[in-house]
């Protein structure tokens, strides 16, 4: 009785240790599940948060009066902010020049410029705004050349000697010296003024009072002390009289095109970078009849012109190379309308916005590239007459026709980005055709980055078809058959080594695809292409010949031990085929397959190419979709097949019927994980491909994906700049492109379990 009761004892106590253990391990096992859960989510959560600021919206403060004391007598020609957006300029059309803080208005150095005595100033022109030139065209055909300067000195903070005082001088300097500059020889005054000035040289384009339109370009250089400047004229020319009235004359930084509004209608291009012979290049009519050109304005680098009309329209122009090699200005795009007769154009100092005002009091902030209504605002007042940029493009100021100053901050880091510009084609300047382009850096500042992100994706996918096309027929077949068919001796070695192929370092991978297998390829091209094409039939005429041969002699190879036998027949058929590749290439591609694929095919060939990538990264992926697919077909039960066999059914009906079905949910998730991987892949993309982000459906050309962008550019992405967040944009692609892919594969993987769970 007492050992009744003891084994009672024992077998409760039992009992209670495995119930404890249960509970701890489904405490242990929705732990691990939720934290997968939280950090998956986690990274979601960053990536969008990271991303975010590129999709908020602009803003701009309301306009901010300044009490900057009005100008008696003149009016204001030009108005401008240094970079730190604390000291405002006022330039007069008679050579008043106001600096004010803008703050409050308060003016803080008034300077006149140093005009001849006696001697009006009938036009004004400013130049490229980083360069800050400006230039006062004179009633005697000369003209004075200056900029607004600001000196920037720290001094030692007496209260607090660790700080120190930023303190910003402006003033006005000469760099052509103070005497005024012959465009004229005849003396008549200079109607209308552009110039554009560096340190190469300075041209000066000027309508005189007798309607002609002259060319001049100057020279000067500086004595050892830097103080002293010597200034020649090294060209003058008259250039054709243009049909109707002069209304603006536009010349680009680099001094090589000028643009000339006359007519209302009309753009008359100049190229004058040959100073000695300028040529007229084309007469342009912009409008249609019954609309004029009110307001035009050079965006940054000088590429683009963007004209606003009587009627509120924008419209962005540009060269354009044609089919003969010939540029012509075209119209690329149109912006939002605005309600009245478009006043202004301001563009940016460094990028592709602009703010247009219209007569009605409407002030508007356009970007150029992305082709977006950034902000609506109003002056609040009368309509604007004038307005200017910071530099950094965080702040606007404008005049009204009433004389008013009016200033307003704005936030606006990320205006290039849109869906459009992202996902869609843009017409990038200097480009024949609207195109998907990935250009995030270049060697100059007038630069306009090109953030479609459609190639990257487009990159993505493409490696990622061209591995599983190589990896997902060898994998699968290879683990039927290991699974099914092959010997347990051969599986136990065959197994453990593709597996062991899995923890292979990629960079490997592509060190050998970049250095020796795209080499090969590009040499022996059509032995390759051969031998893709003969080796699945080699496989199927090896196998009839295998049928073909006595039943004594295959007897002797043991079962499951076929698949050795194909080891020489690849190994044969490569040889062959790279053998018979050089006749065939010399005798029907005139000896040089790539070039004849180039030439004659007219298609891109790059040596680092699809084909490439594709061999490599199958390789890649071989060993994860092969480990898996043959676990799932290798733990189908063994009743299942002996039941089916017992009924009559052959292996290969068993295989299909049975096996294959019941596998089908593992192999799928071996395809998915493959492609997974294939999506992710850097390393060998980066070392295999030429890493050029086209989008290019032929096999011969190069790619390049989502991760190995990323690779590539973070290190020299700037921090928060447009370049950094889009990167980390990329990544949420990525990141969602493969949660979508294993969602969608988990449901199908979980309906093909529920369908064939039965058998």
């Amino acid at each position: 009785m007492e050992k009744i009761e003891s084994s009672i004892t024992s077998a409760g106590g039992f009992t209670g240790r495995r119930m404890a253990k249960d509970k701890l391990f489904k405490a242990v096992m929705v732990f691990g599940g939720l934290s997968v859960i939280i950090a998956i989510s986690t990274i979601f959560f960053y990536l969008a948060g990271v991303v975010a600021p590129l999709f908020m919206p602009s803003h701009m403060d309301e306009m901010k009066p300044l009490a900057v004391p009005s100008l008696a007598g003149q009016s204001t020609v030009h108005l401008a902010m240094e970079e730190q957006v604390e000291i405002g300029v006022r330039v007069a059309n008679q050579g008043d020049v106001t600096f004010f803080s803008l703050r409050d208005g308060k003016p803080l150095l008034q300077e006149q410029v140093a005009l001849p005595e006696l001697v009006q100033a009938t036009s004004f022109a400013a130049g490229d705004l980083r360069k800050r030139a400006m230039a006062f065209g004179l009633a005697d055909g000369r003209m004075v050349l200056l900029k607004d300067d600001y000196k920037v000195t720290f001094t030692q903070d007496p209260k607090d000697p660790t700080k120190d005082i930023r303190s910003i001088a402006p003033g006005l300097v000469y760099p052509l010296g103070t005497d005024a500059l012959v465009v004229d020889d005849a003396g008549q005054a200079l109607k209308r003024l552009a110039i554009q000035h560096d340190e190469d040289g300075t041209t000066a384009i000027a309508q005189t009072g007798d309607d002609r339109l002259l060319l001049a370009y100057f020279t000067s250089e500086s004595d050892f002390t830097g103080e002293s400047v010597t200034t020649e004229r090294a060209a003058l020319h008259e250039l054709p009289k243009l049909q109707g009235e002069i209304d603006q004359i536009l010349l680009e930084v680099k001094q090589r095109d000028l643009y000339v509004v006359h007519g209302g209608r009309f753009i008359s291009h100049f190229d004058v970078q040959n100073k000695d012979a300028p040529t007229l290049k084309q007469t342009v009519t912009v409008v249609p009849e019954g609309e004029r050109v009110t307001a035009a304005a050079l965006l940054s680098g000088g590429f683009s012109l963007v004209l606003g009309t009587d009627k509120g329209h924008l419209v962005q122009w540009f060269q354009v190379r044609d089919a003969n090699n010939k540029n012509t200005l075209t119209r690329i795009r149109e912006f939002k309308p605005m309600d009245g007769p478009i006043a202004l154009v301001a563009p940016e100092h460094a990028r592709k916005g602009f703010v247009a005002a219209d007569d009605k009091g409407g002030v508007n902030l356009y970007y150029a590239t992305s082709e977006r209504l950034l902000i609506e605002r109003a002056t609040g007042a009368a309509p604007a007459r004038l307005a200017a940029f910071a530099p950094r493009a965080n702040a606007v100021v404008l005049e009204t026709t009433q004389g008013e100053i009016r200033s307003a901050h704005i936030e606006n880091e990320y205006p290039e980005i849109s869906f459009g510009s992202l996902w869609g084609k843009v017409w990038y300047e200097s480009y024949e055709e609207p195109d998907y382009i990935w250009q995030s850096a270049a060697a100059n500042s007038d630069f306009e980055p090109k953030f479609s992100v459609a190639p990257l994706t487009f990159g993505t996918l493409k490696a990622a078809f061209y591995a599983m096309m190589v990896a997902v027929p060898l994998a699968v077949l290879g683990a039927i058959f290991a699974a099914y068919f092959m010997s347990p001796k051969m599986r136990s070695v065959v197994k453990p080594s593709i597996e062991i192929m899995e923890a292979l370092p990629t960079v490997i991978l592509g060190f050998l695809a970049g250095l020796w297998l795209a080499p090969f390829v590009d040499n022996n091209l059509a032995g390759t292409l051969m031998a893709i094409f003969m080796l699945p039939f080699s496989f199927v005429i090896t196998a009839w010949i295998w049928h073909l041969l006595p039943h004594g002699l295959t007897k002797s190879v043991g079962q499951g031990w076929e698949a050795a036998l194909l080891i020489p027949v690849i190994i044969l058929v490569i040889w062959a085929a790279v053998q018979l590749g050089h006749p065939i290439e010399a005798a029907f591609f005139g000896g040089d397959m790539p070039r004849w694929v180039s030439n004659e095919l007219g298609w891109s060939y790059e040596q680092r190419n699809s084909l490439v990538v594709g061999i490599a990264m199958g390789f890649a992926v071989i060993p994860t979709i092969f480990s898996i697919a043959e676990d799932a077909i290798f733990s189908v039960p063994k009743h299942l097949t002996s039941g089916s066999l017992a009924l009559g059914a052959t292996p290969w009906q068993t295989l299909f019927n049975v096996v294959l079905l019941t596998a089908s949910p593992g192999i799928f998730s071996a395809i998915m994980v493959g492609m997974g991987r294939a999506v992710g892949e850097t390393m060998i993309v980066l070392m295999a491909t030429g890493n050029t982000a086209v989008m290019d459906l032929s096999i011969f050309t190069g790619f390049r994906t989502l991760s190995a962008n990323i690779g590539v550019e973070m290190p020299e992405a700037a921090v928060g700049s447009t370049h950094y967040l889009l990167l980390f944009f990329s990544a949420l692609v990525l990141f969602v492109f493969t949660f979508f892919i294993n969602t969608l594969a988990e449901l199908v993987r979980q309906r093909l379990r529920d369908k064939y769970s039965s058998i």
